[in-house]
Order: C-alpha cells, then sequence, then structure tokens
C-alpha cells in the first residue's frame, strides 16, 4: 500500500513526496532513493530475508537491520556485504504502549536535536514498508564513503562496564560525570566534546529520553588518529512509551554534585543542576550559559517539525506537552518551588475540610463516589 508523503521523510521540509535534495545528500550521498521498500518488516512475514536477517544484533526491545541501497532503493545487506545504512521497524513488543509510534518518534527527535539544537546526529529519515509501516532509517557514521569501517568504542567498554561482571543491567550502572571522565581521558577535542556532551544531556532531559545509557555514547576514532564524541544516535522520546525515570544512569548526573533545592523538593533537575554538573566536568560558566540558554522556552521551529512530522495527531500532542512540562521544571527556581509547596499545603488543608464537611453531610453518596 502506497503511502501518501507530503514532507521530506528526513528533513521534515514541506511540499516534498520523496526525500528533499538536502536529505538525499545527508543520507545517501546525494543518490536519488526512493522511501519505499518493496519488503516487510513485521516479524512474522518476512518475505523470504529470514537469513539476511538472523546476522542483526537487537539492543533492548528495538530490533536492527543492516542496509544497503542498490539501484536508488533500500534494501537489506547480505551476509558478505558492508551495510551502510540501519533499518529500525516498530519494535514487536506488542506489549510496548504506543509502538507503532516509535520510529517517527525518533526520527523527529533526531531531526530537531540537529536542526533546532545544532547537535551532530547521524544522519536519519523515515521509509515504509510495503504495508506503509514507518521504518526509521539512518546512515552509519562509522562507515566512511569508501566503505572502510572506523573503530568505535562506546562508553560501557571506556567505563569499564561489561555484563559477564555487573549482569544484565551493566550500561545503566554508574552516572553521566563517568562519561565526562572518559571525554576528558581519550578525547582529543576535550573542551568541544564536554560542551557537546554538555548539549545532548540536557536535550536528553528537556525532550524526556529516559534510555541515555553508557552505550548511547561512543568515541570515533579517525583515519588522522584523532579521538572525538561520536554524531549521537537514539534519540527518542521515551516517556510516550514507557514510564522511565529523568535519567537512564542509575547515579543521575554525579553523586558528587549537592542538588539544587528544587532537585530536593520535586525529585526532579533544574538548571541549576546542569550548572552544577558543567561546572563539575571543567567547562566554563561563559561555556554552560549559552547551552542551558537554548532550553528555557520551546523553540518555534520545534513546534513546526513535530507539526510536520509523521507521529498521529495526538502522539503529536502528548509530544508537546511532555517538552512543555520538562522546559517549565527546567527553568524553575527555588523560590517557585515554596510558592508551590505552600499552595500545596493551603490546597491539602482546604480539600481535607471540603471532605469533612462533605462527610457529615453525605456520608453515603461520598463513599460511593469515592469507591466508584
Amino acid at each position: 500500500m502506497m503511502r501518501e508523503i507530503h514532507n521530506c521523510p528526513s528533513t521534515l521540509a514541506e511540499g516534498f513526496n520523496a526525500y528533499c535534495p538536502d536529505a538525499a545528500l545527508q543520507l545517501f550521498g546525494g543518490e536519488e532513493v526512493a522511501p519505499f521498500l518493496d519488503f516487510e518488516i513485521d516479524g512474522k512475514a518476512l518475505d523470504g530475508t529470514t537469513v539476511a536477517l538472523n546476522r542483526i544484533s537487537v539492543s533492548g526491545v528495538q530490533e536492527k537491520f543492516s542496509a544497503v541501497v542498490d539501484s536508488g532503493k533500500i534494501r537489506l545487506a547480505a551476509h558478505d556485504e558492508r551495510s551502510t545504512h540501519i533499518l529500525k521497524p516498530a519494535p514487536w513488543d506488542v506489549l510496548l504502549a504506543q509502538r507503532n509510534e516509535i520510529p517517527a518518534n525518533e526520527h523527529l527527535t533526531m531531526q530537531i536535536a540537529s536542526q533546532v539544537y545544532g547537535i551532530a546526529t547521524a544522519p536519519n529519515g523515515l521509509c515504509f514498508s510495503k504495508k506503509g509501516n514507518p521504518i526509521y532509517i539512518t546512515r552509519r557514521f562509522d562507515v566512511t564513503p569508501d566503505g572502510t569501517k572506523s573503530n568505535m568504542e562506546d562508553f560501557s567498554v571506556i567505563a569499564g562496564r561489561n555484563e559477564q561482571v555487573l549482569g544484565s543491567h551493566f550500561k545503566y550502572d554508574g552516572c553521566y560525570a563517568d562519561i565526562a571522565d572518559g571525554i576528558r581521558r581519550i578525547s582529543s577535542d576535550v573542551d568541544g566534546d564536554l560542551m557537546r556532551f554538555l548539549n545532548v544531556l540536557v536535550f536528553n532531559y528537556i525532550y524526556a529520553n529516559g534510555d541515555a545509557h553508557l552505550k548511547n555514547f561512543t568515541m570515533i576514532f579517525g583515519k588522522d588518529g584523532k579521538c572525538v564524541l561520536s554524531p549521537a544516535y537514539d534519540l527518542l522520546n521515551t516517556r510516550l512509551h514507557v514510564n522511565d525515570s529523568d535519567f537512564a544512569l542509575d547515579g543521575g548526573l554525579s553523586p558528587d554534585i549537592e542538588k539544587s533545592d528544587v532537585y530536593l523538593s520535586t525529585q526532579h533537575p533544574c538548571r541549576l543542576d546542569f550548572e552544577r554538573f558543567g561546572l563539575h566536568i571543567g567547562l566554563s560558566a561563559d561555556v554552560i550559559k549559552p547551552v542551558l540558554d537554548s532550553y528555557s522556552a520551546i523553540p518555534e521551529r520545534v513546534k513546526m517539525l513535530v507539526a510536520n512530522s509523521f507521529l498521529s495527531a495526538k502522539m503529536r500532542r502528548m509530544y508537546l506537552r511532555v517538552v512543555e512540562e520538562r522546559c517549565k521544571r527546567f527553568v524553575r527556581g527555588g523560590e517557585e518551588v515554596e510558592i508551590e509547596k505552600n499552595l500545596s499545603i493551603k490546597f491539602d488543608g482546604y480539600e481535607k475540610m471540603l471532605y469533612l464537611c462533605d462527610q457529615q453531610t453525605h456520608p453515603a453518596s461520598h463513599r460511593t463516589a469515592r469507591s466508584g
């Protein structure tokens, strides 16, 4: 079933029924590629591609498949073929809330990161199966145009965490200061990488990516011998699908940083906590301020990208609602929290008074209403 497209399935630019020229350049090296697949990936009907699918590893709940571009079409890579792209269909776990929206969620979040906040990301977009289902596609940044593969190390390796010692939870063991420590040890551009890391970290908080674990941060080694933080990947608003925490890592930002009054009162960090984190990892206040300033409110361009996205109308509203709430948390100060607490105490007292009066006047009806 051919799906109608009105916006570029990569940049989300309006007025395109295929990849726009900028998207084609970033995602496919300028080649004109159809966004429609001639096969289906749904876990049941694999259209004769089972052998190829068996070679791809699965991380978490979302399946990933290696792919290449062949004569203007996207297809799965063969066993002996160096893949250039990765396909991520909707997870097959039917218990995951709104699972069919996950490819469009990841695509939108990645586009917001790069287009609005200047975060270097893996080139990405959506393609569509024979049934019209969206599938997230990303170009491998570890494979160079000549086909050679760059060496990479994710921070579970750099930080010395592994499944054999720590069990299956190993990639969540630690804090974000551990990643900063690894950057300081091996990066060829320490200051630049620490600033980029802070930007991604705040972005993940504001855009509710609660799965930013150690394996989702990577250092990449170039042919010139330099080692730098890789482009960002696996960014999505996880709050739309699971009731997760603010931070993926068990230790949060760092156990060595004093939490703000806001954090202690609400159990959610605010701007001051990220300022303290930036200073803790060695960044200057002049570097930290412009990064944090960009997250004080939702830019209009974000709203435009959300409106042009391939999320359903309901999910677009929910997406913005989550981000709006995170922005409010972020800019909140200690004085505001104190006011909220006082109002809450007064409101609770007023509620209790009404409750007691209601019990005396209509005890039966009140109990019925409460138990319904």
